[in-house]
């Protein structure tokens, strides 16, 4: 806005103008009319009117800056720039907001003072971990998927590659001072501490390194590593280590307790695991000096005494009732969503431990669900193709499949018989709905299975790294750039999990990185930029726990610049 002074021969007029766009065409309205001079000078006052004038012209700028409508001018006839992106990403802000908070790029800075490089690795490592939830893909694509975030990457791919040796070498300096940084956040809940393994192939055939041939999860033909990985009681990761994809998954789970005891000064702790973890060394490690295990136990494993007692029909329990219960006297109307045990103190090699059986109903059916889905698809094999039968895995839906190459007469038959075998539906159905754990604690049996239950998060966990990450196939070849990939990736998840739990959980992990993905904005030269997506619930959540907007029509520069340094205290 500006001062107009129109004189005539016997008076001055005044007025405020502002500068517009109408029908593609600059011009100039009248925003506020201020009268003849008289008027004028009544009204500033006699001798600095125009002083005065021009400083309440001032306050209207400030005032109305962030308030005016614009016009933002297209010309049809003209095309866009070449190679000008004006399209940019801003739903990796709220990644960033958790970035700083955890204080990521203080230990970067304290990395960089050890080694005195050049390179930003704060730039770096922040947009790995930014892309990795966002645009998951190789290295040379993350350099260039980057720049789709609003602020602009401030490195080269050879940049990248130097990081990693560095992240590889700090890997237990950054997930030590990462748990320090995460308690002045919020409280850890580390009383209870879930740990498992799982694996990730390459795309290569040759082992060499940390890349070995060992059992796939994925029953996948190529070179894997493994990654052992511990989660507190709120599901959010702790500390994860990289081994040999040869090695017994098994040995893994002392070498990174220890180091956790260690560098994250923790001592008393329940371990809970599942039945491939539970060697009787992890029981008897966790047994001593305050520590306690749960851990999943198979009942088809169980010594034949302790089967059938886990599966006899007498002698259960219901926590609040003071009777026991056979399992014919359960009734689906009354006990539906109920969990039944029993209990027992056991010896095994030396060590005195719990094991607790369950029962429910529920449990029951999911395991009739599962197998009734497998024996339709064996059914499906049998008539379509059975010679396709190959190679059958000990869960694999095939198992079901009995064939037969003999005649009842003991003759060589000429072709085999296929058919469902009915004795392994029998001899599998007798173990549904029930469920086992080992413990050395002595607490309630309902916060035991409580504690327990909580073991799907950690599978969660793993199968957002792998799916909606993209931590595999793994194409780096170097052990020091692969330990510095996963690192990524866990440091990734550790910070989606802080941003699901703002969000209170109420949307999916789709959700949210696809909501991520699409905040997109257009920036226009001449004012700022406009959102290009669609408002939702959830984007209105992540702008009122976050505290910032990216959803006004028009956002100028000098206010989004404002956002980006709020995500950054």
């Amino acid at each position: 806005m500006r001062l107009r002074t129109v004189k005539s021969k016997n008076s001055e007029h005044y007025a405020i103008i502002t500068d517009c766009i109408v029908n593609n065409k600059k011009t100039t309205r009248i925003h506020e009319n201020l009268g003849n001079l008289k008027q004028v000078k009544n009204r500033f006052g006699e001798v600095d009117y125009l002083d005065n004038i021009k400083s309440y012209i001032k306050d209207l700028n400030i005032s109305h800056k962030d308030k005016k409508n614009l016009l933002i001018p297209h010309d049809q006839n003209k095309k866009i720039e070449l190679d000008k992106q004006n399209s940019f990403n801003a739903g990796y802000l709220f990644l960033q907001d958790i970035y700083y908070k955890l204080r990521l790029h203080s230990i970067c800075d304290s990395i960089t003072d050890r080694y005195q490089f050049k390179f930003d690795l704060n730039d770096i490592l922040s947009k790995l971990i930014y892309s990795r939830i966002i645009y998951p893909n190789s290295k040379l694509s993350t350099l260039e998927s980057s720049k789709k975030f609003i602020e602009q990457p401030n490195f080269e791919l050879q940049h990248i590659y130097r990081a990693l040796q560095i992240v590889a070498k700090e890997n237990d300096f950054i997930q030590s001072e990462l748990y320090k940084n995460s308690l002045k956040l919020s409280k850890r809940n580390t009383g209870v501490l879930y740990y498992d393994c799982t694996n990730y192939f390459f795309e290569i055939e040759e082992a060499d390194g940390l890349k070995q041939y060992g059992k796939s999860k994925e029953n996948k033909p190529s070179p894997i590593v493994q990654m052992g990985l511990f989660m507190d009681g709120d599901g959010i990761p702790l500390a994860f280590d990289i081994t040999a994809g040869n090695t017994n998954e098994q040995v893994t789970l002392k070498p990174l307790e220890k180091q956790i005891i260690k560098d994250f000064e923790l001592s008393k702790f329940i371990v809970v695991t599942d039945a491939g973890l539970a060697s009787n060394a992890n029981r008897k490690f966790n047994d001593e000096q305050g520590r306690a295990f749960i851990t999943t136990q198979s009942v088809k494993k169980l010594k034949k005494h302790l089967m059938d007692w886990a599966l006899s029909e007498d002698g259960w329990s219901l926590s609040g009732i003071n009777k026991k219960f056979n399992i014919n006297d359960i009734k689906e109307s009354l006990h539906k969503d109920k969990i039944f045990y029993k209990e027992r103190w056991i010896n095994e090699n030396g060590l005195e431990q719990r094991l607790i059986v369950t029962y429910s109903i529920k449990y029951r059916d999911y395991h009739k669900n599962i197998r009734n889905a497998q024996i339709e698809r064996a059914q499906k094999l049998i008539n379509s193709s059975p010679a396709r039968l190959g190679k059958i895995n000990q869960n694999d839906f095939k198992r079901f499949i009995l064939k037969t190459n003999i005649t009842s007469d003991g003759v060589v038959a000429e072709e085999a018989v296929y058919e469902i075998d009915e004795r392994l539906i029998n001899k599998e159905s007798k173990f549904d709905g029930f469920y086992a754990v080992c413990t050395n604690l002595e607490d309630d049996v309902s916060e035991i299975v409580k504690i327990n239950r909580r073991r799907w998060e950690m599978e969660e966990s793993f199968r957002i790294m792998k799916s909606e990450f993209e931590a595999r196939p793994v194409y780096l070849q170097r052990d020091d750039r692969i330990k510095a990939h996963f690192t990524t990736c866990v440091l990734a998840l550790i910070i989606y999990r802080y941003l699901e739990k703002r969000l209170n959980e109420k949307y999916t992990v789709t959700e949210i990185i696809n909501t991520l993905r699409d905040m997109n904005l257009k920036e226009y030269q001449e004012c700022g930029y406009t959102p290009n997506y669609k408002r939702t619930k959830l984007t209105d959540a992540l702008h009122e726990e976050f505290g910032f907007n990216t959803d006004f029509e028009i956002i100028s520069h000098k206010n989004f610049n404002k956002i980006c340094k709020a995500t950054k205290r």
